[in-house]
């Protein structure tokens, strides 16, 4: 384990990284700034290693050109409809992000755009810190947010997330990292399955109607793994950011006292051999393609990230589920506790 200072913000803050190793060679690197995976190494079945998600090199290019690369998104991931939710009897408005119509994870200065504070670190594993104070970017209730990576096993990444409040409020976080098991210039050929058969119908500007779709016959359903490229019969790509409803049906229990982990999806690459499956507590997963990646700036090794360089996987509660009050509850009181498991799984093809 190494801890280094990364950079510092405009106000003096300085931002400091972990990088984390495992026994078999997985490298995890996070820092301060949005709680951010900025670099995850794995070994490769040939023995050597891959590199696994986005990421910049400079702490500048991250408050500069970062579409939530490896942030947790917060506190409240994906969208709320017109930025608006009730709670108790009470109307609340978040900021308009969003085309300045909709709140997009937690209105433009969410938990990944701003410092956390690393409050414990050892070889494997670092766990860091944030408190939003209540009224912060509109929402009820003072908040402290804990977030821990660490490396298990060979070469699984896990991330626990847990909050507590001090008034009602709603939480929703998710890990927004950019997947890429091969270092190759997109993601299309790589293959996807979800555990889902079914999703929520979006308008045009990705907010949820309330209903649900069967995916049987659609250019969503990855029940069986495929190629994430589709073309549709207009010959123009199919593209992703989707929230599926997951089915839990292949569950283990977790080292979380209560909280079961379910098979949520696996990523694959046939150059690379690599297989990543995703474990988590949630009931849904955001799939986003990376259709709208194109930085202006490098990347790790000097790698220029156009669309679908990345693939998120963003294991999180429905989006604008406060609005829609038939969907799971994002909802917390003082005396509970948020709490969300999941793990990033890498293996061989076939293991």
């Amino acid at each position: 384990m190494t801890k280094s200072l990364l950079g510092t913000l405009a106000d003096g803050t300085p931002i400091h990284e972990v990088t984390l190793r495992s026994a078999a060679g997985a490298q995890a690197t996070i820092m301060e700034w949005g709680a951010v995976l900025r670099d995850l190494v794995v070994p490769r079945p040939d023995g050597g290693s891959q590199r696994v998600v986005l990421g910049f090199d400079n702490l500048a290019d991250y408050l500069a050109h970062s579409p939530h690369m490896g942030a947790i998104a917060g506190r409240f991931a994906n969208r709320i409809g017109g930025g608006r939710f009730t709670l108790d009897g009470k109307r609340y408005q978040t900021p308009l992000n969003q085309n300045g119509l909709h709140s997009l994870h937690g209105g433009g200065k969410g938990f990944g755009k701003r410092p956390w504070t690393i409050l414990h670190h050892d070889e494997a594993s670092v766990t860091l810190a944030l408190v939003s104070a209540d009224g912060d970017a509109g929402y009820p209730g003072a908040l402290c947010v804990w977030c821990r990576y660490s490396l298990q096993g060979e070469a699984t990444l896990r991330i626990e997330l847990s909050a507590t409040t001090d008034a009602a409020t709603i939480v929703n976080l998710a890990h927004h990292s950019y997947f890429n098991l091969d270092g190759g210039p997109d993601i299309l050929d790589h293959e996807l399955e979800v555990r889902s058969h079914l999703m929520t119908p979006v308008d045009a500007d990705l907010i949820p109607d309330g209903s649900l779709a069967d995916l049987g016959g659609t250019p969503f359903d990855f029940r069986k793994s495929r190629p994430i490229r589709m073309m549709g019969q207009d010959g123009a790509r199919i593209w992703y950011d989707h929230n599926y409803i997951l089915r839990r049906d292949r569950s283990e229990p977790s080292a979380a006292v209560g909280l079961d982990l379910a098979h949520a999806a696996t990523l694959s690459s046939a150059k690379s051999g690599l297989v990543m499956q995703l474990w988590t507590t949630e009931p849904a997963l955001q799939v986003y393609d990376g259709v709208k990646l194109d930085t202006p700036v490098s990347g790790l090794d000097g790698v220029s990230y156009g669309p679908c360089a990345g693939v998120a996987l963003e294991p999180q509660h429905v989006p604008d589920s406060p609005n829609l009050p038939h969907f799971p509850s994002t909802v917390l009181r003082p005396g509970e506790v948020y709490r969300q498991v999941s793990e990033y799984r890498f293996g061989a093809d076939g293991a």
